[in-house]
């Protein structure tokens, strides 16, 4: 197994709530997510929240290798419902959440989960690039995202705008209506996208939370093919330092409308051949 891997907070004084690791056979990373500037009705944090979940998960994974991903995934969100449900106010609607990615690489298979707006790249030995996303946050998002979209990034204006939209994106969580994310109710596991490759026909695996992959889906200058391009060639670092310098050549949003003008953003890349 030979991985590699980088993360960045979005700023020198934020705490890092992306949390990536991988073991013999598996790998995982999550985007910690809650209402910035509001109670979250849980006193260990948003971090806390998915660095626990993502730990959990690898384990599970691991030590129970023909437990399907999504099951794992039910577990342990199970387990961290258990360990602060006596001290935290889990039905809050600001209650810490978290986008996951899980990897398992067996003899002949690799399997794969992906819920929220993280991404997973699997890269072909010929050279096709897949991006697997869920993009069920998006589509909600784009619904109820117009006036934020319409202000530059740091203005009061645009911190009002903020607040609005992500109150009411919360009201639309682990919904038919609205989107997935691994919050306090294990079966939210059940509508994560699920899926099995054979091993033989991948060169690589990787994992990106959304800040990571902003030059691609957002800012669109590098294609996925592109992004691993850079991943391979320079490391997933580098790929980070071009997303920062994006971020920097339009620090109010005004080209790139978005919430935050920087995100942790974290790469796990996995060579399989």
């Amino acid at each position: 197994m030979r991985a590699a891997l980088a993360t960045l907070a979005a700023d020198a004084d934020h705490e890092n709530e992306d949390f990536a690791a991988a073991a013999p056979g598996a790998a995982v990373l999550l985007d910690g997510a809650g209402v910035a500037g509001a109670e979250t009705g849980c006193s260990h944090g948003v971090a806390w929240f998915s660095a626990t979940l993502g730990g959990l998960l690898l384990s599970g994974i691991t030590s129970r290798p023909t437990r399907p991903l999504t099951d794992c995934l039910g577990d342990a969100i199970d387990r961290v419902r258990r360990l602060h449900e006596g001290t935290c106010d889990l039905v809050h609607r600001a209650s810490p959440t978290s986008t996951v990615v899980a990897v398992r690489v067996g003899a002949e298979a690799v399997e794969y989960l992906v819920l929220g707006d993280s991404t997973l790249l699997l890269a072909e030995k010929g050279g096709a690039v897949t991006a697997v996303t869920d993009r069920r946050l998006d589509e909600v998002g784009r619904q109820l995202r117009g006036p934020l979209d319409s202000l530059p990034t740091g203005m009061p204006e645009h911190a009002r705008a903020l607040a609005e939209y992500r109150d009411a994106l919360t009201g639309r969580r682990n919904r038919p209506d609205g989107f997935w994310i691994a919050g306090p109710d294990p079966s939210a596991a059940e509508h994560a996208f699920a899926g099995t490759l054979l091993r033989g026909a991948l060169a690589s695996v990787t994992l990106l939370s959304d800040g990571a992959t902003r030059l691609v889906d957002r800012f669109e200058l590098a294609s996925w093919r592109e992004a691993l391009d850079v991943i391979n060639s320079s490391g997933p670092e580098e790929l980070i330092r071009s997303v920062r310098a994006a971020e920097a050549d339009d620090p109010d949003g005004r080209r790139w409308p978005r919430g935050k003008a920087h995100d942790d953003a974290t790469v796990l890349h996995w060579m399989l051949a």
